[in-house]
């Protein structure tokens, strides 16, 4: 069965990026000129995921109505005749079919998944942390649908990491059985570095089959009363294969303010209208 859901937990508070995220979802915050979940929205539909599924929150009508379609703006942009614009705010609100189910409260990120059970239904499907921005030449879910296409098992999305920071991920262990692509023999949750088995950390990428439902169901809630995606994958381990992809791309992670500067820096220097300008500017730019 190919895959043609895909599910964005959007449910957090946000509280890094505290007071900008006060009122508006972290996941509206612009890169550039475009919210952080509108890449991650892109890459899905660009890997050929049909329906999208945004797990919310309260405060987060602002993505609601961001791939909504906005009647005055486009009557606005069509009367004034700045026809670029126009198609590209109708363009936000064609991006497939878009379901939203409310989390109601932050318990983690497999009960995000989990609350998401009867609209994925009985089906394989992606999960996308819009967090993790990938730029790469084929959308990385697409790589990974392709790996899944190949073994019929899920497959987690890893990247090497420094040593020291693994204690900031999920990693796994497990033996290469193709270049990039590895069986997964266990799976630890922010061990220290003493204690992690390799440094290939899990990162806002998953294909996953529906019975990550069933285990999610027996996971014990942690600290906080937390449900946690890795702690249902370690159960799924038990009962079927699933495979790391050391994925093709350079990867953002906007859930932190270095990350966020970063992926704004470097892709509005990637850009046609703006690169060359901004890149002298940089040049020129003294720090007292």
């Amino acid at each position: 069965m190919s895959i043609k859901k895909a599910v964005f937990p959007a449910a957090g508070l946000g509280t890094r990026f505290l007071p900008a995220t006060k009122a508006q979802p972290k996941e509206m915050l612009p890169v550039v000129d475009k919210p952080i979940i509108q890449y991650a929205v892109e890459e899905a539909v660009n890997s050929g995921i049909e329906e999208i599924i945004i797990v919310t929150g309260r405060n987060k009508r602002a993505i609601e109505d961001h791939f909504d379609i906005s009647f005055e703006l486009e009557y606005f942009l069509q009367k004034k005749g700045d026809l670029d614009l126009l198609k590209q705010v109708r363009e936000i609100s064609e991006l497939g079919t878009v379901y939203y189910i409310r989390q109601k409260e932050p318990l983690g990120l497999g009960h995000a998944v989990l609350v998401t059970k009867a609209l994925v239904k009985d089906e394989p499907f992606a999960v996308i942390l819009s967090d993790d921005l990938i730029v790469s030449n084929i959308p990385c879910i697409k790589q990974m649908i392709d790996v899944y296409e190949r073994y019929k098992c899920s497959v987690v999305a890893v990247e090497r990491v420094p040593r020291d920071e693994v204690k900031n991920y999920g990693i796994i262990s497990g033996r290469e059985i193709e270049e990039g692509i590895y069986q997964v023999t266990d799976l630890v949750e922010k061990p220290s570095v003493e204690e992690a088995p390799s440094n290939l950390a899990i990162v806002g990428r998953y294909i996953l089959t529906p019975e990550i439902f069933t285990m999610l169901e027996k996971v014990r809630p942690g600290r906080g009363g937390e449900i946690q995606l890795t702690d249902g994958l370690k159960l799924l381990l038990e009962k079927e294969a699933i495979y790391a992809y050391e994925f093709n791309g350079k990867r953002y992670d906007t859930g932190n303010k270095l990350g966020f500067l970063m992926a704004s820096v470097e892709l509005a220097l990637q850009r046609e209208d703006l690169g060359e300008q901004f890149k002298n500017y940089l040049r020129n730019l003294k720090i007292e």
